[in-house]
């Protein structure tokens, strides 16, 4: 079991790929901000991929073990340390009863770190995942982040020969300050929503990301006026970016709100009145997780369907690659 010392800015338990087959019902798949992180923690100590961790936003907070263990710190360096001393990320170690584990704060890149246990988080399926949606305050523990004096349980497993592991560094993702996010236009673009001028600036523009930004949506700055194809919604509204209510291709939408472009992630709305100009493709959609508020910028590159289903692929076989780990 783990229990919380210190629950920091923001802890949760997420698993990938999350709850998925109800966004027809309202319910976003929650999930991973940052699915490669995790999945790649999950490796390290023996898991299956799709096993829940803990999610750190931002750092501050630090956790004591009350049995024995191994675990992974994977995703933003935020200078781990162990009983007081410096822990190595990407790599398996060993815990006993007792130790302390405290992360200071995200750093130059990244703002997302994962705690990945042998055996997984244990915590009650809910719809079929273990993950928590803030936004609905369902799934994972209690529907809620961690704090103080909370105990997680974890699920029970054998511990030998897991530790020691370390993730070969060609498969540690490289982490910016400017993301590229290959992206899919559509569904409402050009030429019926938005001008060829404004899908050529969406995919041309470095978009620094708002302070506004959660696990719901990462605002960014705005685009200019010659982006609409229209000079108001039509039945939708009296704004260009309005439209007749609809789904939303969740996760990764590019959804405009007025002048405003947001990505819509984890925990974002299901669907509504604005238009969707583009889709960032599953393989990157990690990289959202990562990008700091008020720091980091994103921009788009544009991408084919058949691109975004071999990048897809080519992660799948990754985690199988025989040369994962050193």
């Amino acid at each position: 079991m783990i229990k919380v010392i210190n629950g920091g800015i923001e802890v949760l338990t997420e698993d990938w790929p999350g709850r998925l087959g109800y966004m027809g019902l309202g319910m976003a798949a929650a999930g991973a901000m940052d699915n490669l992180a995790l999945q790649l923690g999950n490796r390290l100590v023996g898991n299956e991929l799709t096993a829940a961790g803990l999610e750190i936003a931002g750092g501050y907070c630090e956790f004591a073990f009350t049995r024995d263990g191994v675990i992974a710190m994977a995703g933003a360096d935020m200078s781990p340390t162990l009983n007081g001393e410096p822990m190595g990320m990407w790599e398996s170690v060993a815990v006993k009863e007792g130790d302390r584990l405290k992360l200071s704060h995200f750093g130059e890149k990244g703002f997302r770190s994962y705690l990945c246990v042998a055996g997984g988080i244990d915590v009650p399926v809910y719809l079929g995942s273990r993950s928590t949606c803030l936004f609905g305050s369902y799934g994972g523990f209690e529907g809620r982040k961690l704090a103080k004096d909370d105990v997680v349980k974890v699920y029970p497993t054998e511990l030998a020969g897991k530790d020691g592991r370390k993730l070969n560094p060609k498969y540690i993702p490289a982490y910016e300050n400017d993301w590229e996010l290959r992206t899919i236009p559509g569904p409402n673009s050009a030429p019926d929503y938005v001008t060829e001028e404004g899908m050529d600036y969406l995919f041309s523009h470095s978009f620094k990301i708002s302070h506004n930004a959660n696990r719901a949506a990462y605002r960014l700055e705005e685009v200019p006026d010659y982006f609409w194809a229209r000079e108001d919604g039509g039945k939708g509204g009296s704004h260009p970016s309005n439209i007749v209510d609809h789904g939303y291709n969740m996760r990764g939408a590019i959804n405009v709100t007025g002048n405003t472009p947001s990505l819509l992630i984890a925990d974002g709305p299901t669907l509504g009145g604005f238009v969707c100009v583009a889709n960032v493709i599953n393989a990157d959609l990690w990289k959202i997780g990562q990008g700091i508020p008020s720091r980091d910028k994103v921009h788009f590159k544009l991408t084919t369907t058949e691109e975004a289903i071999e990048a897809r692929r080519e992660r799948a076989a990754m985690f199988q690659a025989d040369d994962l780990f050193l």
